[in-house]
């Protein structure tokens, strides 16, 4: 296993969770070459890690796109992807993707050893393929993990990579903006985009963020900053102008980075499941993570600890989400119902 190639096209926190694994080939064999296929959201993050030696681009929206406007034109795409995947003469291939697509790429590239998940038999192509219905019961790290023979037994941290030019733009915001190391807090209202347009299933009502940011700075004083991307700048002005105190909204930190070098120095990052909340683990942020239809044992900090407190309403049908499905679930009240107390609770040490 000279050069192996990893492959997940997935959200952010599907890919950080893959982090344990590149760090486990590493250690298992400290001259391995580790390449990997993201998406345009990950692939920009990935090209930090000094670990991998190259990062490949791929979009399945893309490819089913130029599909339905030709499919002569997707064809060639495959080719060139194919192609580009067969020139780096890689040894083995941990495939992520659970979908045969990709199988068949990695088995045209001519890869001998590809390993992956038989899921609803998609893993035809595969070499040595492991049944998975969903992942339950432990983290999803650890199921990647469970992919290597011999297990490597032990639990790496999620590992984000920050260059510097992000540290000092961090910097600079803070001192724009008076804020000290440990001074401030950050909030996410956001995250989920790997959801789509189910993304608000899994985000704490935008009035719950302004009622905890107005209880925040009245009891300690301490400033909110609001983050988002792009698309999350409306959502970030509905909590400021919702809150009775002032808050510092940015949007569109630019890059995931950013973020990360913004969120590692502050006193805590409160946020929804989803990408954030594993950009804050694996940056060294503490966190405190607001669930509603999915599992924490299986989605949440990876691997738990003291710096990281999960936040769920406890209701008898939590967790909806199994099997990569949600329940037919019309009223939310996993989240709708978590009060703003409840939340402060979990943070309330963070905040003194």
């Amino acid at each position: 296993m000279k050069k192996v190639l990893i492959v997940n096209p997935f959200g952010i926190g599907d890919v950080l969770f893959t982090t344990p694994l590149i760090a486990a080939l590493k250690r298992r064999e400290p001259g391995i070459s580790i390449s990997f296929v993201g998406n345009a959201r990950t692939a920009p993050f990935l090209r930090n890690d000094p670990r991998l030696d190259r990062v490949f681009s791929y979009e399945r929206d893309e490819f089913v796109a130029v599909y339905k406007r030709s499919p002569w034109q997707f064809l060639l795409k495959w080719k060139a992807f194919t192609a580009e995947l067969y020139a780096g003469h890689f040894d083995t291939a941990f495939d992520l993707s659970m979908g045969s697509p990709v199988g068949a790429a990695l088995m045209l590239a001519g890869i001998p050893a590809r390993v992956g998940y038989d899921y609803k038999g998609r893993g035809r192509w595969l070499t040595r393929k492991v049944p998975l219905k969903g992942y339950e019961g432990r983290h999803v790290a650890a199921h990647y993990l469970d992919l290597l023979e011999p297990h490597p037994g032990n639990e790496d941290r999620m590992a984000l990579f920050v260059p510097e030019a992000d540290k000092a733009w961090a910097g600079e915001f803070m001192a724009r903006h008076g804020l000290g190391d440990n001074a401030f807090i950050v909030m996410f209202p956001g995250g989920g985009a790997s959801w789509g347009q189910g993304a608000g299933m899994k985000r704490w009502p935008p009035e719950g963020y302004a009622r905890l940011a107005e209880k925040i700075i009245e009891r300690s004083k301490c400033p909110i900053i609001l983050m988002g991307d792009q698309s999350e700048l409306e959502l970030c002005r509905h909590v400021a102008g919702s809150a009775s105190s002032p808050l510092v909204a940015v949007a569109d930190p630019t890059s995931l980075t950013r973020a990360a070098a913004l969120m590692r120095r502050a006193r805590c990052a409160v946020v929804n499941d989803g990408g954030p909340l594993h950009v804050g683990v694996a940056c060294g942020a503490r966190t405190v993570s607001i669930f509603g239809p999915v599992d924490p044992v299986v989605y949440g900090p990876y691997p738990p600890g003291k710096d990281h407190r999960v936040v769920t309403k406890g209701l008898p049908c939590q967790p909806c989400y199994r099997n990569f499905r949600v329940s037919g679930c019309d009223h939310q009240s996993c989240l709708r119902t978590l009060t703003m107390d409840e939340v402060y609770r979990a943070l309330e040490e963070f905040v003194s």
